[in-house]
């Protein structure tokens, strides 16, 4: 079990964000004070904004750590629940899948959570690529509506993997055994979510102050490849940078971080691929400043299964 309270350095690392976001935040209410055009200020009310959810949700991250590993299961699997709808809803299902979504949304994300909670990696690495990719078009077969049957399936399949089986890995990384590192298991997760959400901010910041040439830019006009180079730069700095926290050298977690923040970057522009198709500009507008959940979360869905098992694997 994760003892955050007796972890001096985790606390240490939470101040540290605690003084990060105080200084931004009064950064942001003096560039809001003196920006003059009506273009600065909604650039600066949308970083505003951002800041604003991050207190939210550092606060959250905060809570389900101070209750031990079953608090971050827990949370984990709030945001699955809520991704996944997020997701069911952008891609509109026929009254036959109904039965199969009852299945995916109360009995599979909440088996696989437990088997994260209950550290069972055999089943949990196979729950949802086996069993359910093969449960889901099979329950859909039986409601007997043929009408685009393999796309109805693979969006329900795929939303499982990506809003469930992939973000399940990143409070999976509590039961993660490496030598020397026990109950401090608290440290990985801390360096993923930190290290991949920085990077998302930081590349919107070198994006805004040099950004030019689009990377693609129909898919994602904001994303640049000056924002790109200076976030996952600048992110993997920071990765090099909190190497005393993980099991890592100081070059093994840069290699960490780049891998993470290039998954990241993946992820963000995958997930916003889907929104262009369907014609819409967020997954939701659950969380102020960020859109829905899914908006949040999408790097993470990509960096974490590939940070566990690099963790698992090689050390």
């Amino acid at each position: 079990m994760v003892n955050f309270l007796k972890d001096r350095q985790m606390l240490m690392l939470f101040g540290g964000v605690v003084a990060l976001l105080i200084v931004a935040t009064i950064i942001g209410r003096l560039l809001r004070m003196r920006a003059k055009s009506d273009s600065a200020r909604s650039t600066i009310d949308n970083l505003n904004a951002r800041i604003n959810a991050w207190w939210v949700m550092s606060f959250v991250f905060t809570l389900s750590l101070l209750t031990g590993g079953l608090g971050s299961v827990i949370l984990f699997g709030f945001l699955s629940f809520s991704a996944l709808r997020e997701f069911i809803t952008l891609t509109p299902t026929r009254p036959a899948d109904h039965r199969a979504l009852f299945w995916v949304f109360f009995v599979i994300v909440p088996l696989q959570y437990y088997l994260v909670a209950t550290h069972w990696y055999g089943l949990f690495s196979i729950l949802i690529p086996v069993y359910a990719f093969l449960f889901i078009p099979s329950r859909i077969a039986l409601s007997g509506d043929p009408e685009r049957f393999l796309e109805r399936s693979a969006k329900i399949q795929w939303g499982l993997m990506i809003c469930v089986y992939c973000l399940s890995h990143v409070p999976a990384l509590l039961m993660v055994k490496v030598l020397n590192f026990e109950g401090k298991q608290a440290r990985l997760l801390f360096f993923l979510v930190v290290v991949v959400q920085m990077s998302d901010v930081l590349q919107y910041v070198w994006g805004k102050l040099a950004g030019k040439t689009k990377i693609a830019p129909v898919i994602s006009p904001s994303k640049t490849w000056a924002g790109f180079l200076g976030g996952i730069l600048t992110a993997t700095a920071l990765g090099a940078c909190l190497w005393w926290i993980t099991p890592f050298n100081p070059w093994q977690a840069a290699l960490m971080a780049f891998i993470i923040t290039i998954l990241g970057f993946l992820g963000g522009l995958t997930m916003s691929a889907i929104k262009r198709d369907r014609g819409v500009k967020d997954y939701g507008a659950s969380i102020a400043g960020h859109g829905g959940v899914l908006d949040r979360i999408d790097s993470l869905c990509f960096a974490g299964p590939v940070f566990f098992h690099l963790v698992r694997y090689y050390f």
